[in-house]
């Protein structure tokens, strides 16, 4: 057994490798003020604000290995600081975002954004705030740095991948739109296999900077995969880019949006390269897996629910109208 670190540990992806390290058989401690959620039950919780001067004091090692998912440099430096070297390993989860051309096919060697100096950075420099993360994370003695794509799986707290099994159980047999953008592809990695991993890469002492992310699929082949999944009997009713754009429909995120659907120049997020990370061991389930699991995820947390990511059915219903007149 090994005496590991989590800085989080009570959102998402912080959980999700919180509770696979846990199901390793490490003794694990998280470092979370809380506001997310609680820890996993078996996990050690610390109580801690990153930004005040005692954050570490109750957490001072020696660890075997850490792990940090923060997007702001600030808590990233003052981890490093106080922590490095007592930390025989340190996992940093970083983005994709990183890369300066984010329209094509992205490798780990690709030039990286400027760096931001400053401790914190809002979302408009989310990509450049990270770059300054791993940078000081490529300053410890055993680094691993995991640029992650989409993710998706139960509790995913962005509402994208699960608008769409949401979406084909709330249409019944109803149509659905879906977005038709030429060539467009897919690429969608399960929470708990990117937590795997790093359990997984951390133990073996995998180190150095490697994408992850899901397999690459078109994406139409990705909705029509969903939607069998999920076991939907009606029809997909693609419409392309300019004429739902016409229509006020956003790609990606937020509201009016058909998640997945990424304008072209946003394209290499979704062709990211990952044989590094699979050559380290990298293994993904099934999509149609991840689709019916995040089903009974969207079931338990109401179909209808407000959400950060998609249409309402009433506005897509209102779309597919005008879309096929």
């Amino acid at each position: 057994m090994g005496r590991w670190l989590v800085l989080g540990g009570t959102a998402w992806l912080g959980r999700e490798v919180a509770r696979s390290a846990l199901e390793r058989g490490q003794d694990v401690t998280c470092l979370a003020r809380g506001e997310s959620g609680e820890v996993v039950d078996g996990s050690h919780w610390v109580r801690a604000d990153r930004d005040a001067a005692d954050a570490y004091d109750q957490v001072a090692g020696p660890w075997d290995a850490v792990v940090d998912v923060a997007r702001q440099p600030g808590h990233v430096r003052t981890a490093l600081s106080a922590l490095a070297a007592t930390s025989a390993h340190w996992t940093f989860v970083s983005t994709a975002n990183v890369y300066t051309d984010l329209s094509g096919p992205l490798q780990e060697d690709d030039p990286l954004r400027e760096p931001v100096t400053t401790d914190e950075v809002d979302a408009e420099l989310y990509g450049e705030g990270k770059v300054a993360c791993e940078q000081a994370v490529l300053e410890h003695a055993a680094p691993l740095v995991l640029r992650s794509g989409l993710l998706a799986g139960p509790g995913d707290p962005s509402d994208r991948f699960g608008y769409w099994p949401a979406r084909f159980a709330r249409a019944d047999t109803g149509d659905v739109l879906v977005p038709d953008p030429p060539g467009a592809r897919c690429q969608v990695a399960d929470v708990r296999d990117v937590a795997t991993f790093v359990v997984n890469a951390a133990e073996g002492g995998v180190t150095g900077v490697l994408n992850v992310a899901g397999e690459g699929v078109a994406l139409g082949e990705a909705l029509l995969r969903v939607a069998q999944s999920v076991g939907f009997p009606g029809r997909l009713v693609p419409v392309g880019p300019d004429r739902l754009e016409a229509l006020d429909v956003r790609p990606w995120s937020g509201g009016r949006s058909l998640p997945l659907w990424l304008p072209d120049d946003y394209g290499g997020m979704v062709r990211i390269d990952t044989a590094r990370a699979e050559a380290a061991g990298l293994v993904r389930r099934p999509l149609e897996e991840t689709a019916a699991d995040v089903l009974a995820d969207e079931r338990a947390r109401g179909l209808d629910r407000p959400r950060l990511a998609g249409l309402t059915r009433e506005e897509e219903l209102a779309v597919l109208a005008a879309a096929t007149a």
